[in-house]
Formats: structure tokens, C-alpha cells, sequence
């Protein structure tokens, strides 16, 4: 069955097998290559009868490995020739609901579940200041650490901001973000998230680094938070939201801006059109999780009454950043494995090998979207961010 399936569709690239018994297949031809080892019988079988749950599991439970050319290698392979499959109409869209119902429960439930996860785990991958989203690279030779900072001074400069000014960090993980903003621009940041370890952490280091004053930290959905805000900024928490809640938040957002207020919303996107969440990264990785196509977020913002003046694709950002946390994840393994177990390590790796995979190969992106109340809030032209980000950013109305 494997190899009418494998013949068929194996057109880009080279794929080698090697079965339980050591025969060896071979399908395909030329680069890229990539060799899959298979050590259970009825793993290939399980993948067939239900690729999007059932390859992670295998993997998970050791019984298949990536052979020569490494994980990453393979998933281009079969992501190459077995393309995504976008489920569209009703079923679809009652797909999501059901998956996606986000109500305020359920999401401290599915926040707790990925990072309320020991602080120890992310410190093994990620850059000294823990920022756990997409780094901008604005030159291929930069560190993580210094591609992380790019990232943030990118943010800021979007946000234009002026000393004094009140910001809502929605999603606000460890603080990395709300450090940078409240150390450098004289701000003063308040974070809200559902992950009570990473609020621990966040007020730890705000303390620690004598920034109390400027930061708030507090354990709140969106929904539930009141106030004003000059700038609201969210980076990698949309993705959580889901799909029926996307209007109840940009409505939330904008209750909270300020008439003359800036937003930047940093999210994980698909360039293809809306479909659902693989089911093995929904039960592992993220439950309740979703990549919205640009059209749902769209609409969304027409319909909560936010201006839409700027947006930004990050393309292989993301893939640069994931390659450097699965070569840092690789360094520590073994303590991993010691620590949390081998199935948790396997499925780590995994995790962070599809998402490189899906940024590089298939059609995921990062949007940096800029919003508004009030259209004139931001410059004409995006010359005040290539000015010099890091430097304190034009005053927002009239700036152009």
C-alpha cells in the first residue's frame, strides 16, 4: 500500500526508506533527499489511514526516525509532494467553532496546558530575554539575540512612542516585550495573560531589573480587562483567540484604545485560504489554536470598526528563528529527555521541526498588522520606521 502511495506522489526530490527489516526503497530522484527509517510495521499504515494525527504520534512513540539529512530534510520532502489539504465550507466552519470555542475557561485551560510548562523548558531554547514569537532578521548572519531585539525596536517603532504613554500588552508571556518597551521609551506597560507561570516570571524580572514601576503584570483575559490605553500591542497570542472570537477582540481592542491610539498586532497567518488546525498540533502543541487566513482577520477589523493602516508579511522570519530554538533544543536534549521523558522530547522536536517546515514549504506567515481609530493616528508613509528604529519613534498625529 506504502509504495503505490509513495510512488505516486513522490515527484520533487528523493525520498529512501528503510522498513522494519532493513529493505530499503527508493522514490524519486535528485535534491532534496531525505531518508525515512521506519521501526514499527504498522506505523506507516496508521499514517496512512490518518496523516495529520497519526505522524506526529508515530513519531512520538519511536516508531519511525529520520534518517540521513535529519527531520527538518524529510518534512520538506513529504510537505513538497504531499501538499496541505485546506478543508473549506460548512463543515469547515463548524470544524472550528466546535474547535475553537474559546470561551474564558477554556482558553486559561488551553494557556496552561502549552505555557504553564516548567520556566526551565524555554530557557533551554530560547534568547536570553524570552521572547517566544517570531525574530526579525534583518541581516541572515544575526544572532537569535540580536534578531529578538530587531523584532521588538521593529514593534516599537511601529507603535510610536512617546515617553509617559500607557500600553496594554495583551498576551504579554515573560515580559520580554514589555521590558524592552518600558527600559528604552519611557512607557509604562501593563501585561495581561492566562499562564500563571509566566506571570511569576514576568513580575520576577521586572522586579529584578528595578522596572516595577513602569510594569503591571496581571493574570486576565482580554475580556475581562478595562481601561484606556495610548498603544495596545499583542505579539503571538491571536493565534489563541480562535477564529468565532475574532470579532468579540478587535471590538475589545478597540474599546480600549485611546480616539487617537496605536495598535500593533504581530500573529502567525497562512497565505492560503481559512482551513482548521492540524489535529496533532491541536492535541500536543496548542489545543484551541488557530492560523488565520488574512480575509478572517480582515473582516474582522471592518466589522469592529478599527482602522487597517498598515500590514507587513513576515515570510521566512519564522523558519530562521524556529531553526536557531531547534538547534539550541538539540543542545540541551538529553537533559530534556532526563528530565521530562523521552516522548516529551520527541514530541518537542517535532513540534518545532513542523513549524520550521510549515514556514519554509507550505503557507505559513507572520502579518504585522498596524490599526488605528482614527486613520491620521499614523504617518502617511512608512519612512519614519527605515529613519533609524530605536531611536523614539515621530509624534504620532502630524507626524507625516
Amino acid at each position: 500500500m506504502h509504495q503505490r502511495i509513495l510512488r505516486r506522489h513522490i515527484r520533487k526530490g528523493t525520498l529512501g526508506l528503510v522498513l522494519p527489516d532493513g529493505r530499503r526503497e527508493r522514490y524519486g530522484e535528485g535534491e532534496p533527499a531525505a531518508e525515512w527509517v521506519i521501526h514499527d510495521p504498522k506505523a506507516l499504515r496508521r499514517i496512512a489511514a490518518d496523516p495529520d494525527l497519526a505522524f506526529g504520534e508515530t513519531y512520538m512513540e519511536g516508531a519511525w526516525s529520520a534518517g540521513e539529512g535529519g527531520l527538518v530534510r524529510l518534512l520538506e520532502v513529504l510537505l513538497t509532494n504531499f501538499p496541505l489539504r485546506h478543508e473549506r465550507g460548512w463543515r469547515a466552519a463548524l470544524k472550528r467553532l466546535w474547535q475553537q470555542g474559546n470561551r474564558i475557561a477554556r482558553s486559561r485551560r488551553n494557556a496552561a496546558h502549552h505555557y504553564d510548562l516548567d520556566e526551565w523548558l524555554f530557557r533551554r531554547f530560547l534568547d536570553r530575554e524570552m521572547h517566544y514569537s517570531c525574530a526579525y532578521f534583518a541581516r541572515p548572519d544575526m544572532t537569535l539575540e540580536e534578531a529578538q531585539e530587531a523584532k521588538a525596536r521593529h514593534i516599537a517603532a511601529k507603535l510610536l512612542l512617546r515617553p509617559g504613554m500607557r500600553v496594554l500588552d495583551i498576551g504579554s508571556g515573560w515580559g520580554s516585550l514589555a521590558r524592552h518597551l518600558a527600559r528604552h521609551h519611557g512607557v509604562h506597560v501593563t501585561g495581561v495573560t492566562l499562564s500563571k507561570e509566566q506571570l511569576r516570571v514576568a513580575r520576577a524580572w521586572a522586579e529584578a531589573e528595578g522596572l516595577a514601576d513602569r510594569l503591571t503584570f496581571r493574570l486576565e483575559d482580554y475580556r475581562e480587562h478595562r481601561g484606556r490605553y495610548d498603544r495596545i500591542v499583542s505579539v503571538g497570542m491571536f493565534e489563541h483567540v480562535g477564529q468565532p472570537q475574532y470579532r468579540t477582540y478587535f471590538e475589545r481592542a478597540r474599546e480600549l484604545l485611546a480616539p487617537d491610539g496605536v495598535m500593533l498586532l504581530h500573529t502567525i497567518g497562512r497565505l492560503g485560504p481559512p482551513t482548521t488546525t492540524n489535529a496533532w498540533i491541536r492535541r500536543y502543541i496548542f489545543p484551541g489554536g488557530y492560523n488565520p487566513a488574512l480575509s478572517e482577520v480582515a473582516a474582522a477589523i471592518e466589522e469592529a470598526g478599527l482602522e487597517l493602516c498598515d500590514v507587513e508579511v513576515l515570510r521566512l522570519h519564522y523558519a530562521m528563528t524556529l531553526a536557531h530554538w531547534q538547534a539550541r533544543f538539540q543542545r540541551h536534549r538529553d537533559e530534556v529527555a532526563e528530565r521530562m521523558g523521552e516522548r516529551f522530547a520527541r514530541m518537542w522536536e517535532m513540534y518545532l521541526a513542523i513549524a520550521e517546515a510549515s514556514f519554509r514549504w507550505s503557507d505559513m506567515v507572520v502579518f504585522q498588522i498596524q490599526l488605528a481609530r482614527d486613520r491620521t493616528a499614523v504617518p502617511l508613509t512608512r519612512d519614519y520606521l527605515y529613519r533609524g528604529e530605536g531611536a523614539q519613534a515621530p509624534a504620532a498625529r502630524g507626524a507625516a
